[in-house]
C-alpha cells in the first residue's frame, strides 16, 4: 500500500477486520502488514510440527545388546537376529560384553566374540566406534545404507486355493 500514516493503517486493518502486524520496527518508516495473526501463528506451528516429524523419521536410535563372553550359541543367535532386525530398521546397534572381576582375564575371548558378531552381521553394518580397553568391551555398528535399501522385500505368502467340500443331507 506504500507509506501511510499510523492512523490510516490502523483504520484499513480495522475495516478489513484483520490485524496490523509490525514486521520490522527498526526500519524507517516501520514495516507493517495487514493479516490474520492467529491464522499466521497456526500455520507456523503446523510447519514446525511437520519439520519435527521429518527429523524424527530420519533420526537413528541406539539399541544396546548385552552378552557375556561365554554366551551360549542359541543366545548368541537370538542377539544376532535382533541386531540384524535393528539394523534393517535403520537403528544403530551397540553390542556390549560385560567383564566382571576375574572375567577381565578373558578379555581376548570377549574381543573375539565381538569380531565374530561383526563378521556374522556382515555387510548389513559398518563399525562406527569400539572400545576394547575398559571393563565393558563394546562395538557400535551403524547400518550400511546401500545394503539396507537394496534389501530383498519379503515375499508375500502364497495362499492355498480353497478346496470345496460338499455334503449331502
Amino acid at each position: 500500500l506504500g507509506i501511510v500514516s499510523k492512523m490510516e493503517a490502523l483504520q484499513r486493518a480495522e475495516d478489513a477486520s484483520l490485524d496490523l502486524v509490525i514486521l520490522s520496527p527498526e526500519a524507517d518508516p516501520p514495516v507493517v502488514k495487514i493479516m490474520d495473526y492467529n491464522k499466521y501463528k497456526y500455520e507456523q506451528q503446523k510447519k514446525k510440527k511437520e519439520q519435527q516429524k521429518k527429523s524424527a523419521a530420519s533420526r537413528m536410535d541406539l539399541k544396546e545388546l548385552k552378552m557375556g563372553y561365554n554366551i551360549d550359541s542359541h543366545d548368541y543367535s537370538v542377539r544376532l537376529k535382533a541386531a540384524q532386525r535393528f539394523l534393517k530398521d535403520g537403528d544403530k546397534v551397540k553390542v556390549i560384553v560385560n567383564l566382571k572381576g576375574r572375567e577381565n582375564e578373558f578379555r581376548n575371548n570377549a574381543i573375539e566374540l565381538l569380531r565374530r558378531f561383526q563378521n556374522d552381521v556382515g555387510e548389513l553394518a559398518t563399525e562406527e566406534n569400539k572400545n576394547f580397553r575398559d571393563r565393558n568391551v563394546f562395538i557400535v555398528l551403524i547400518p550400511n545404507k546401500a545394503v539396507v535399501q537394496k534389501g530383498p522385500e519379503q515375499p508375500k505368502k502364497k495362499e492355498k486355493p480353497a478346496t470345496e467340500v460338499s455334503a449331502s443331507v
